[in-house]
């Protein structure tokens, strides 16, 4: 496989990537009744940091594409493919096992901002 055939995988990967980095930054939506919004602020900030902290989202990504280009080149193999027929599914199998993982990894460091929040008294609504 080529560069130019290379282009759409990666392509794809990209942006799911970058898309998936909102998780520690997330803002739950919180029952703000009788809540200080200067205290709450800090707090939200103190909590992304330690969802940040924890990562998870870059290696989950990174696990995931690894697996699936072992499975989308497994695949291709199977089917009789050709090399390059081998090499896309592989590339195909990287671009969603690496989105999964991302999804995986950003739903991890949300749930951190959440918990965190709760354990400091918040109603976290989401």
């Amino acid at each position: 496989m080529n560069y130019r055939d290379s282009r759409p995988y990666l392509l794809t990967l990209m942006v799911l990537l970058l898309g998936a980095c909102a998780g520690a930054d997330v803002r739950p939506i919180v029952d703000m009744k009788g809540v200080n919004e200067g205290r709450y602020e800090k707090d939200l900030a103190e909590c992304q940091n330690y969802a940040k902290e924890a990562g998870g989202m870059g290696g989950t990504a990174a696990k995931g594409a690894g697996a699936g280009a072992v499975v989308g080149g497994l695949l291709g193999l199977v089917t009789g493919g050709n090399r390059t027929d081998i090499v896309q599914a592989a590339g195909a199998g990287a671009v969603i096992g690496g989105a999964g993982g991302a999804y995986k990894g950003n739903e991890s460091q949300e749930a951190i901002v959440k918990k965190c929040l709760v354990g400091r008294g918040y109603k976290v609504l989401n």
